[in-house]
């Protein structure tokens, strides 16, 4: 199947209606989109592409981009998308290594391509390619996951069965990048013929954005943690936030007690997925009500976990050599289902050792309880191994947020000739830098000694990807630098 079929269903059941705003300004009617949609497939079409044919976009948000994509898809071609911010060689390696046939880097390109006449939407097979996902690339060169019109479909089905319900009339917020994580989610208001909303700013801005969720009705979006925490920090209370219904918050750990605080600000509207560009959107789910559910004996560590399993997928823990552990130890995260990419792109020996006997291996180290709720520990890269026991950073992590002058804190191994590795913590401390003894002690109160850091380095800021993410291998550079 075509995903671009979820557009002319939603053009014929609800042409009049908003399919997508301009922060608050109405854009297109989904009649009138369809068949902007497929004159921008026509103007594809007549520079020469065909079926299959990679097409990038290089832009900020805008209405444009969404126009972009479905114009893609309607004409048979797979869409690489690539963050906005990435550095001019970034940009130039992935346009090489994807074969991308045509660039688009203004949205007045886009509106350009309307000038052709009109096509037929193309026919597909559901395995055909949709989206070629570049990873971010924060440990060597970023990699094409490749995802296909089935692969989305699924994404799109664990969303609405186990995330959130869409209704129309409902309509979702783009302030994270399209290129990533708030693209792949348009599916699941495409699908419902709901709106879609563009922010004016083309991303995150923490006034504009609390305007719009006191303007549209029923807005739900997707955001790392850090916009979550931002966002939170911006209002007062859910009352200032009227409309908001649902925020799917990951792609990042949310730590314990900034997910309380933006539960007391924003009201019981988040929902957490746990997932990557290899299965988007889509390993586990915790869902509102289980945030809601505070008489549940195991509620914190609930909320410390990522959920369970999505409906669409299998989820195993395993060790290094493919063997399930026994509940409440750890394994890597491993995941089949038809949510999961079919490989990398134009590279053979990566998708060998991702994809194995029918599963991905994400790299990713967690442990079920027995009610099947996963709790991740960190990267297998980030483990730190010290005297022979294994230490998971964000372990340690979690316990330097709870004081009150920590406002950010990332935990790396350092090289030591004794003991293996050492724990460093590279601290952001929220106003005067805390006695480290008040640190130690607050440690020594939480984890074993063995957990405790050796050494405190404080910093103005931590350094981070385009989305959020801290750069551990950055912070590993440092200390092998000075």
């Amino acid at each position: 199947m075509n995903l671009a079929t979820w557009l002319a269903r939603a053009a014929a059941r609800r042409p009049d209606e908003p399919a997508i705003h301009h922060g608050n300004r109405a854009w297109s009617a989904w009649s009138e989109l369809a068949r902007r949609v497929a004159r921008v497939a026509g103007g594809l079409r007549a520079r020469g592409l065909v079926p299959g044919d990679r097409v990038a976009f290089f832009m900020p948000n805008a209405p444009e981009y969404l126009l972009g994509l479905y114009g893609a898809w309607w004409a048979g071609m797979v869409v690489v998308p690539i963050n906005a911010k990435l550095h001019p060689r970034e940009l130039a390696y992935i346009l090489e290594h994807s074969g991308a046939r045509e660039v688009f880097d203004d949205p007045a390109q886009v509106l350009a391509l309307e000038r052709s006449g009109e096509v037929p939407m193309q026919a597909l097979a559901s395995d055909a390619l949709a989206w070629l996902f570049y990873t971010s690339g924060t440990t060597g060169r970023p990699k094409g996951a490749m995802l296909s019109h089935r692969n989305l479909a699924q994404m799109t089905l664990g969303y609405l069965t186990d995330v959130d319900t869409v209704a129309p009339g409902d309509a979702l917020l783009h302030a994270a990048p399209l290129s990533h994580g708030s693209g792949l989610y348009n599916f699941t208001h495409l699908v419902r013929g709901a709106a879609q909303v563009v922010p004016e700013s083309g991303g995150f801005e923490a006034s504009e954005v609390v305007h719009l969720l006191r303007t549209h009705a029923n807005l739900s979006f997707f955001a790392a943690p850090t916009i979550v925490k931002r966002l939170a920090d911006a209002v007062q209370g859910p009352g200032d936030v009227p409309h908001l219904k649902t925020l799917v918050y990951g792609g990042g750990p949310m730590y314990l007690a900034d997910l309380q605080h933006a539960m007391a600000r924003l009201g019981p509207r988040l929902a957490q997925i746990y997932g990557q560009g290899e299965t988007p959107m889509t390993i586990t789910v915790l869902d509102k009500a289980a945030h809601r559910d505070t008489a549940h004996p195991r509620h914190l560590a609930r909320l410390s976990s990522v959920g369970i399993a999505n409906s669409v997928v299998e989820v195993a823990l395993r060790d290094d050599e493919g063997r399930d552990v026994p509940t409440g130890e750890i394994g890597e995260v491993c995941v089949r289902g038809d949510v999961v990419m079919s490989g990398y792109w134009q590279d053979a020996d990566a998708t060998s050792r991702a994809l194995r006997d029918g599963w991905l291996r994400t790299g990713d180290l967690g442990a079920f309880d027995a009610d099947g709720f996963l709790t991740l520990k960190d990267r297998s890269k980030d483990l730190i191994v010290s005297g022979g026991s294994n230490i998971y950073p964000r372990e340690v992590e979690e316990v330097l947020l709870l004081h009150p002058s920590i406002a950010e804190a990332s935990v790396v191994g350092a090289p030591d000739p004794e003991w293996g590795e050492r724990v460093v913590a590279f601290v952001v401390a929220r106003g005067a830098a805390p006695p480290e003894a008040d640190l130690d002690r607050l440690c020594l109160e939480h984890i074993a000694r063995f957990k405790r850091p050796k050494e405190y380095r404080f910093v103005e800021a931590l350094p981070k990807n385009h989305y959020g993410k801290v750069l551990k291998t950055e912070l590993r550079e440092r200390l092998r630098t000075t």
